[in-house]
């Protein structure tokens, strides 16, 4: 099995000829959308099918594939997703999107969004304060939305899988429109 390699924003942005680098972004369509490097094309990583890429590159199979999201963690996955698959030449760029915007790399910026991560943190805490007014006032079994919430978070943790998070980034407000698709260069 092949070990997946790490590159900083500042190496890969060092690469001499740019039209040569696949960067693939694997964060979700709204993510993209608000803001991505300038050679980055987005795969989201629930929508990624590695066999599949790796068919499509089959040309530029001996180069590097590049793998970033938004701060690394996803990137990981979907490093270790390709490796799985075959692939030997996988790169996981360290620090993602926000390393790549702090380096003062070029980005392209379109329609800013509330984030994957607070929509998740908005639902669960709703959730978890209508379970517990429900609780008190209809009837006290509507606690068990709020342990539910609750044990559905522990779960996120100790796995680093989100099951809400999954679910929300297939809503429609997360996915990318014709019309949401002006952007400019930053």
């Amino acid at each position: 099995m092949a070990t997946l390699n790490s590159i900083s924003v500042q190496e890969l942005a060092e690469i001499g000829d740019k039209s040569t680098v696949e960067l693939i972004d694997v964060r979700t369509p709204a993510e993209y959308r608000e803001t991505h490097s300038t050679i980055a094309r987005n795969v989201p990583l629930d929508e990624l099918d590695a066999e599949k890429l790796l068919a499509d590159r089959n040309s530029s199979a001996d180069q590097p594939l590049y793998v970033i999201c938004n701060s690394g963690n996803r990137s990981r996955k979907a490093c270790e997703k390709l490796i799985n698959a075959g692939c030997t030449n996988v790169v996981n760029v360290q620090g993602g999107t926000q390393a790549w915007e702090q380096a003062d790399l070029p980005v392209v910026r379109g329609k800013k969004t509330v984030s994957l991560e607070r929509q998740v943190r908005i639902a669960a805490g709703s959730l978890v304060l209508l379970g517990s007014v429900l609780a008190l006032t209809v009837h006290p079994y509507f606690a068990g939305l709020a342990a539910f919430v609750g044990a559905g978070l522990v779960f996120a943790g100790v796995t680093d899988t989100c099951g809400m998070a999954m679910l929300l980034a297939k809503m429609p407000w997360n996915r990318v429109s014709s019309e949401d698709q002006q952007c400019h260069v930053a």
